[in-house]
């Protein structure tokens, strides 16, 4: 793959996992939205392909975290607060055993 689509893939990918992570938070989606076509566009002209592939490097490892790590928290009074997981980061909760499940 060349280049280009590659900056273009992790650009995306980013952009989608903006959108899965900070689901129903305008703020937080606009930030994000800004700081990465801020990112993006600051380093557009770099040339060096050492660069460009570190840049891709860290790119994907951002989108990594966000997507592995981030959670969703809303305050909803001044003693409490609302967690919103993300379907993918449910582990399911069962003790180990030999035997397989039926389910």
């Amino acid at each position: 793959m060349g280049t280009r689509l590659k900056v273009l893939s992790v650009f995306k990918e980013l952009h989608r996992t903006r959108i899965a992570v900070f689901k129903d938070d305008n703020r937080a989606l606009t930030a994000a939205r800004l700081k990465i076509n801020e990112e993006f566009q600051k380093n557009k002209n770099e040339t060096s392909q050492e660069n460009i592939d570190k840049m891709i490097k860290m790119a994907s490892s951002v989108e990594t975290v966000l997507r592995k790590a981030v959670i969703q928290v809303e305050h909803v009074a001044a003693d409490r607060i609302l967690l919103r997981p993300r379907e993918s980061l449910l582990l399911e909760n069962v003790p180990y055993s030999d035997q397989p499940r039926n389910r």
